[in-house]
């Protein structure tokens, strides 16, 4: 097994990059979800769970590093985080008043709290996060860190629960077989790391929870599966339309998950092509 793609996501919730390599440390991938929007009609800092158009946008770093981004939204226009505006632009292309902002220190606890929830009764707002019908369950509620039930984020960070997501070509290859009529693109599943798994069938990567891997001269604790939400039912782009036909197959036939989730046990620095080894 061998690296295929490492993902970076400057702003959260929106298109990311692929890069060439990136340091991993205990707090996630370097450069990862370092900007996010916040709601600035209701409260919190919110990702595509709740602004679905999120999903449309694209976000890049500039040359000074993390410090600057460059949003490109569908209709091809550009918006810098420098920009006087950008807050005036990015509401406007989003449909509702919101700011743009960079990760804040952890001990800035009313920056990460939840902002309000859409409706007054929690399974019914259970169900519009996780995209459930009614007769689908909700995931095991135990895998996430206690933190996220009070904050949006864990605090010093603008992740939804844990540093890093896997996914596999085997996985991918797989949904494409049992959905032939959808679109199964990689853009739709944001993973953080894609591994390559040759000939392998299903989704073997199911079988690495609880396993450590090392990539490069990282090693990562495989935590859990990655329960899926409404987020992958989302418009991506003009070819990767909305769909929930695929998060119904994930819920009913893969018991809600697909890829895992993992946590940095040694940092160190991860590239495309380097070997994937079960430890």
């Amino acid at each position: 097994m061998h690296v295929a793609e490492v993902w970076q996501y400057p702003v959260k919730s929106m298109l990311g990059v692929r890069v060439g390599a990136a340091e991993l440390v205990a707090e996630g991938m370097v450069g990862d979800r370092t900007w996010a929007v916040r709601d600035e009609e209701r409260g919190g800092i919110r990702g595509a769970k709740k602004i679905g158009s999120l999903m449309q946008l694209a976000a890049r770093y500039l040359e000074n590093g993390f410090d600057e981004v460059e949003i490109e939204l569908p209709d091809g226009r550009v918006i810098r985080s420098s920009d006087e505006d950008a807050d005036a632009r990015l509401s406007e292309a989003l449909g509702q008043r919101v700011t743009l902002w960079p990760l804040q220190p952890p001990d800035q606890l009313n920056h990460y709290r939840r902002g309000p929830a859409d409706s007054d009764d929690p399974i019914t707002e259970l169900r519009q996060i996780f995209g459930r019908d009614e007769d689908e369950p909700f995931p095991d509620f135990s895998i996430f860190p206690p933190e996220i039930m009070e904050f949006e984020s864990p605090p010093g960070t603008y992740l939804d629960a844990f540093p890093v997501m896997l996914m596999t070509t085997s996985a991918l290859r797989s949904l494409a077989e049992a959905l032939p009529e959808r679109v199964i693109d990689v853009r739709r599943f944001r993973p953080s790391l894609v591994v390559d798994t040759g000939e392998q069938g299903g989704h073997p990567e199911f079988a690495w929870v609880g396993r450590q891997l090392r990539l490069g001269t990282a090693v990562l604790d495989v935590a859990a599966g990655c329960p899926r939400c409404v987020m992958i039912t989302r418009d991506v782009s003009p070819t990767i339309p909305g769909d929930r036909a695929v998060l119904r197959h994930v819920v009913r036939e893969l018991d809600q998950n697909v890829g895992v989730y993992a946590t940095v046990s040694t940092p160190g620095v991860v590239s495309t092509g380097d070997t994937v080894t079960l430890v």
